[in-house]
């Protein structure tokens, strides 16, 4: 891995007077100003033993070393405007020192000492792109070594500035200071309201330090506000993690000002916020960029599953997400880690010792395939009142022509049911990029494919009511025969009218359980 000789020559990119302090449980080093500005964060070093994951997150024609190699992240803030050439030269140094190669191949190219200003008259303690007049958003890099004493290939991703994104730099007032904002990474943009990330990269992904900011964000009661270029795609983990307000992904498009990615609406920066513009009856409107383009050629199997189990010491977590891998793929996720990339060669036996650790708190995981049939994973474990849950949601992505695996849905189900103490399990299918990345525009909505009940759900809502549904198709029954789970098919994805069968299911459904409670609340 990059040694900390390595490390520290990158360090003092800017010389000897900038200060250097930690965030994130010390995963993160942050290089400040004179004036204690961030301006580089620089992420502690990861492993990454799974193949595949640097085209997938920076481009399939990425020169990345073979795994494993060694993935080192520094993004600059907006603070001032030397922080980019800082984390330029900062990457420079480490490759020179360890070899490898940079993102994008501009980058890193300079190990030159960057002069930076003391501006502590006029400091503060956030990345504040403020005054600076940069109108690019931050660097972003990453340095790995493909052998661990720090000897071999290293590879830096050091992002230049686009110029497409000035953002509410310009607009914002000064940041805010005190309270849980030294807590905050360093962002580009700080109000009392909103933090705001500005990037520009080929995917837009879940990494340590954007982890970070998310908690660090929800902890300060902040919006996390992610700016991108129309060109910016979000990886699945990033877009699970911003759903819902008050968090946006807020893209720029060159015509049409700004939009939020998810949804459309057109933006504007009021108040130290990006919010919905109204026209002048209140309504919203939503951006003409946000119109889809061509169908998207390929599809997106969904499967959304819950587990339960009793408390047991030897329970290993993550094998019902391995059986739906195989089913679907013909062989085990590469793969897992708590963030972009995702560096760990599979393992339940580790993931289980890491939820161990964390427990009670929930542990929010994820997974992904081997390059040549695109999967990604989250896996969500939470102590219950009862023992142990998973909640899994997994994305198969199909390129045009690939059959759809819709036969391998009902064993799957058979094999949760009989091994793996499945609740519930949905499985969806739309037309999607087979890359499983979000683009900044309209989507196909998902059709839904089937719904499995659990045998402990389906004693609960009564076996007669459950296996009688307002369907067309009665439901198949897994399991022993004394205590089944119903399998319920809607369809092969295709028709959105499937839609309405689902809610006939789910009044049908919690019509039973209604009538359960009322009666157990009699006297």
């Amino acid at each position: 891995m990059p040694d900390s000789a390595a490390l520290v020559a990158g360090l003092h990119a800017g010389g000897p007077d900038l200060g250097v302090t930690t965030a994130a449980d010390d995963a993160v080093i942050q290089v400040r100003s004179p004036g204690g500005r961030p301006l580089v964060s620089v992420e502690a070093p990861v492993v990454v033993h799974t193949p595949g994951e640097a085209q997938r997150l920076l481009g399939p024609g990425f020169p990345a070393p073979d795994v494993p190699f060694w993935w080192t992240e520094a993004r600059a803030s907006t603070a001032l405007p030397e922080a980019e050439a800082l984390a330029g030269s900062f990457c420079g140094r480490l490759t020179l020192l360890l070899g490898g190669t940079t993102w994008p191949q501009g980058a890193g190219t300079t190990v030159r000492v960057v002069p930076v200003p003391d501006e502590s008259g006029d400091g503060g303690d956030s990345g504040d792109s403020g005054d600076s007049g940069d109108s690019g958003d931050g660097n972003d890099g990453t340095a790995g070594s493909d052998r661990e004493d720090g000897g071999g290939s290293a590879g830096s991703e050091a992002r230049g500035a686009s110029g497409t994104a000035p953002g509410p730099a310009t607009a914002s007032g000064p940041p805010t200071a005190g309270g849980s904002d030294a807590a905050l990474p360093a962002v580009d943009v700080l109000t009392d309201s909103t933090a705001v990330v500005l990037a520009d990269r080929p995917v837009i992904a879940l990494t340590t330090w954007l982890s970070d900011v998310l908690r660090a964000t929800a902890a300060s009661g902040r919006a996390l506000h992610i700016v991108t270029p129309a060109h910016a795609r979000l990886s699945l983990p990033l877009r699970t993690a911003l759903t819902g307000p008050p968090n946006r992904w807020v893209v720029q498009d060159p015509d049409h000002g700004y939009y939020d990615g998810l949804t459309g609406v057109v933006l504007h920066w009021r108040d130290g916020t990006f919010s919905p513009a109204r026209t002048e009856d209140g309504a919203s409107a939503v951006a003409d960029a946000f119109a889809p383009p061509e169908p998207p050629a390929g599809h997106r199997l969904t499967l959304a599953f819950r587990t339960q189990h009793a408390p047991d010491a030897g329970l290993v977590l993550g094998r019902g997400l391995e059986a739906a891998w195989h089913h679907l793929t013909g062989a085990a996720p590469a793969g897992w880690g708590t963030a972009e990339p995702i560096n760990l060669p599979w393992s339940p036996r580790q993931l289980t010792a890491l939820a161990r650790d964390r427990a009670p708190a929930p542990s929010h995981l994820l997974a992904v395939g081997h390059p040549d049939r695109p999967a990604l994973a989250t896996l969500r474990v939470l102590r219950t009142s009862t023992g142990v849950a998973q909640e899994v949601t997994f994305d198969l992505g199909l390129a045009a022509g690939t059959p759809v695996p819709l036969d391998a849905v009902e064993p799957l189900a058979e094999a949760l049911v009989a091994g793996h103490g499945l609740s519930t399990m949905l499985v969806t299918l739309h037309r999607a990029r087979p890359d499983l990345t979000v683009p900044a525009h309209l989507e196909h909505p998902p059709v839904p494919v089937s719904f499995t009940l659990g045998a402990a759900d389906v004693r609960a809502v009564g076996r007669a009511h459950a296996g009688n549904p307002p369907l067309p198709h009665r439901p198949t029954a897994l399991g022993p025969v004394s205590a089944p789970a119903l399998h319920y098919r809607f369809g092969d994805g295709t028709d959105p009218a499937a839609w309405t069968h689902v809610d006939r299911l789910v009044q049908h459904l919690e019509a039973a359980r209604t009538s359960f409670r009322a009666d157990r609340a009699r006297p």
